[in-house]
């Protein structure tokens, strides 16, 4: 290929909107330009090294059985409806209708369009499992889209489904998704973090999340000092740091006492002389379609279930909890989301605070609280000698025992882990990194075969639901981390499983026997299955060389008019990233560079 029958159209500025380096590069390298906020345009250069990540996705699923089938970007809107996630998705799905009526989907992901497929041709166990991926176009209307390609609205996913006659098949796939992904991830030269996940909007029993670490990434990650122990902050659990709490009998007496003006943990700490540990918060929380059995709830006997559409599952479109934790701690609400089984979880108005529990904000307390579900974290379980608000303003009350004074409804983990907390584990620190999110394997479990009703007779001739996986990696993102791994101040070093090309040759002056040579050992390289760019423009040598280093391709030879006129005539070789170039004669560089290219493949697998 020759650089002036192709289209590289380098920069020498950076774009003002461009704050992190794979955006800055992928611009100044001529590899994307800018459609729209949030839309971008892959162009050749790009596209060959997008390409390349996709075939290293496609090779990795083809190896473990995975079918590849391509599916509709626009989707029916009824089969969202099915799922219920017509409207828990929010307002990050595109919807639209067609001249029809019809309500359609621009797909954000695709378990719906997939298990609606499977719906229609399953019938016999014989069938399962079902493995199929696609790499295919998706589309989230993002709020603030952000970072180039890193955040866009239009992204490409390869996004796979599994169907199964029981769990242990889809363990049996989901093991083997996760370590598909670590060769993926691997063979693109990216260190990637495998971390414990929250499932959030997807749903299902277990998820785990492939992180590379990130200045700018969007989720905080903690990892033990002293184990392979990683998790997304979302899910992080963390060693009880207390001790279970004394016999009740010795507990002091409930007593309730004036704190006027003093609402807040500082401001209580400080009027009554006392550690943050030794308070129980308690919050107010509105959850949205909450699919978990409020039947026994306190609070929540007025509560019906409804159906966001006629074929979704029955939820609580509107429920109120109350959360109480110790008071030197935070509610983690994605955690209280899992539990609740809702698809958003919010601190609730301070109206809905006061009409709920009587008080203002800040006084709210487990103690006497008929009107909510009171749900606690672990550490309240630890607590007989507590202070809690008492449902009145100005007034808190001390000596708050739990089990004696206050019954929550749910006592489960829903606290936020972070750093200098100890390890599930193996009690070592946990420290904090920011990672971005490449890939995210599922188990999603019934969540989409049960509410779109899949069928299936197993081997008695008994009716039952396939049990389900959803394994998701985000190529535009994958691309854009490999160049924040790899690159320098001079621009890209890519690596060579990914490179848009493996050589670049720069010919001194594209002319004579300069020219004869250059073309010589691009027939050569090419023939080997080396693919090369030869630089053939008209443009100063420092041009050539600046944009080469710019474009980020691993080998650069350099073909001069004085280095042929030697007896032994040679060219100059050098690796980006080197600072010194090798000379290599002529007749052995074809060879020579075919060797040095085809062993960083094999290296990186």
């Amino acid at each position: 290929m020759k650089f002036s029958q192709t289209f590289i159209p380098t920069l020498r500025e950076v774009p003002a909107d461009a704050v992190i380096a794979s955006h800055r590069l992928m611009f100044r390298s001529g590899m994307a330009r800018k459609l729209a906020n949030g839309l971008f345009t892959y162009l050749p250069l790009g596209l060959r090294a997008f390409r390349k990540v996709e075939n290293i996705i496609r090779e990795e699923m083809n190896a473990i059985g995975s079918l590849e089938i391509k599916l509709s970007v626009v989707a029916p809107g009824e089969l969202w409806k099915e799922s219920g996630r017509w409207e828990s998705m929010g307002e990050s799905m595109l919807k639209v209708k067609n001249r029809t009526g019809a309500d359609l989907v621009i797909s954000p992901t695709a378990e719906e369009a997939v298990t609606g497929i499977v719906r229609d041709e399953l019938s016999s166990y014989k069938q399962l499992p079902i493995s199929v991926y696609q790499i295919n176009a998706k589309y989230r209307d993002e709020i603030r889209p952000r970072y180039g390609v890193m955040r866009g609205r239009e992204f490409t996913m390869k996004d796979a489904y599994s169907y199964h006659v029981d769990e242990k098949s889809l363990d049996e796939t989901y093991q083997k998704m996760g370590t598909a992904y670590r060769r993926i991830f691997k063979r693109c030269g990216l260190a990637v973090l495998p971390v414990r996940a929250d499932s959030g909007a997807m749903g299902g029993s277990g998820s785990e999340e492939f992180m590379v670490e990130s200045e700018i990434g969007d989720n905080t990650l903690l990892l033990c000092r002293e184990c392979e122990y990683a998790a997304n902050v979302e899910k992080a659990g963390c060693k009880p740091d207390y001790e279970a709490a004394g016999a009740l009998a010795d507990a002091a007496p409930l007593e309730k006492i004036p704190t006027p003006a003093a609402r807040t943990i500082a401001e209580l700490c400080a009027f009554l002389k006392t550690d943050a540990k030794t308070f129980i918060k308690t919050l107010i929380y509105r959850a949205v379609n909450v699919e978990l059995d409020l039947s026994d709830a306190p609070g929540c006997a007025f509560l019906k279930r409804v159906r966001l559409a006629p074929e979704a599952p029955a939820v609580y479109a509107e429920a109120f909890f109350a959360a109480c934790i110790r008071g030197d701690l935070d509610v983690n609400e994605m955690k209280l989301a899992a539990l609740l089984k809702a698809s958003e979880v919010g601190l609730a108005s301070d109206a809905d605070v006061e009409r709920l529990t009587g008080a203002p904000v800040g006084f709210a307390g487990p103690v006497g609280l008929a009107s909510l579900p009171v749900v606690a974290d672990e550490t309240t379980a630890a607590l007989n000698d507590a202070v809690a608000g008492a449902l009145e303003k100005d007034a808190h009350y001390r000596h708050v025992a739990y089990g004696r004074d206050f019954t929550p409804w749910l006592v489960a983990d829903v606290r936020t882990v972070k750093a200098g907390d100890r390890c599930p584990a193996c009690g070592g620190e946990l420290y904090e990194k920011k990672g971005n999110e490449l890939g995210h394997i599922f188990k999603l479990g019934y969540k989409y075969t049960k509410s779109m009703n899949v069928r299936f007779l197993d081997e008695n001739g008994a009716s039952q639901t396939p049990v389900m996986g959803s394994y998701g990696i985000g190529v535009d993102r994958t691309l854009a981390s490999i160049i924040e791994e790899h690159h320098d101040d001079a621009g890209i070093v890519w690596p060579m499983s990914v490179a848009p090309f493996h050589v670049v040759i720069v010919p001194i002056k594209y002319e004579g026997a300069v020219k004869s040579a250059a073309d010589a050992i691009a027939v050569g390289l090419e023939k080997s299955g080396v693919e090369a760019l030869v630089d053939d423009r008209n443009e100063r040598a420092g041009v050539k060389f600046n944009d080469a280093d710019l474009i980020g391709i691993p080998f650069r030879i350099v073909v001069g008019e004085k280095n042929l006129t030697l007896e032994a005539p040679s060219v100059e070789v050098r690796r980006r990233g080197e600072p010194e170039a090798k000379r290599v004669p002529v007749d052995a560089v074809v060879q020579e560079t075919a060797g040095m290219v085809f062993d960083e493949l094999m290296k990186l697998g």
